[in-house]
């Protein structure tokens, strides 16, 4: 594991691979501060909706509102698959290959492919009585042609196998490709805020 030594240095504790997740997820950021800057910078080229409601809607034919609105969709689509503790459903959402990457707060930290994350899905139901209920809001969403990211705050409640109450909210960024006329979720990133000091 890499820990942040008192002197702001990274030192190996012996996992190579968190070094390599923490260069993805900063170039993941990089890239989502660039789309963002192009975003302020080029307000014609890029179109952001916030919950519902859209923000900025350059394009008069539609054809973005509607990029926006299956985005929307998939992510409605999603949350349904959740609260009905429906593993198919969910993986739907997902680019159904090994080019799926996840970054989730619990460990495995990382997941590659969709079998993997599938596997994740299955295991989280398990810590469940019952199904566990999911809601997602102040959900962003940018589109620029085929590609575009979301971010939300996506709170789930349930009861744990222990019958103990369950409220947490986590921070999801999402990375979309439209293929076939489909957005499917290619790149996911779970979060907590974390105190270093």
């Amino acid at each position: 594991m890499n820990v942040m030594n008192p002197q702001g240095k990274w030192k190996d504790k012996g996992n190579t691979r968190n070094r390599g997740a923490f260069v993805s997820l900063l170039l993941l950021f990089i890239g989502v501060h660039f789309l963002g800057s192009a975003h302020t910078k080029k307000g014609q080229d890029m179109t952001t909706v916030r919950g519902r409601y859209m923000v900025n809607n350059p394009d008069p034919s539609g054809v973005r509102l509607d990029d926006e609105a299956a985005i929307q969709a998939l992510e409605d689509r999603f949350a349904a698959a959740v609260n009905a503790g429906d593993v198919d459903a969910i993986m739907k959402n997902y680019i159904p290959d090994k080019s799926l990457v996840v970054f989730d707060v619990v460990p495995r930290a990382e997941y590659l492919g969709a079998d993997a994350y599938r596997k994740d899905w299955v295991d989280f139901f398990t810590h469940f009585r019952g199904v566990p209920k999911i809601a997602i809001t102040d959900l962003g969403i940018t589109v620029d042609g085929n590609l575009g990211f979301s971010h939300s705050f996506q709170r789930v409640t349930g009861t744990d196998t222990q019958g103990h109450s369950v409220d947490r909210t986590v921070r999801v960024t999402d990375g979309y490709r439209k293929i076939d006329g489909n957005w499917l979720i290619v790149l996911e990133h779970v979060s907590v805020p974390v105190d270093l000091r």
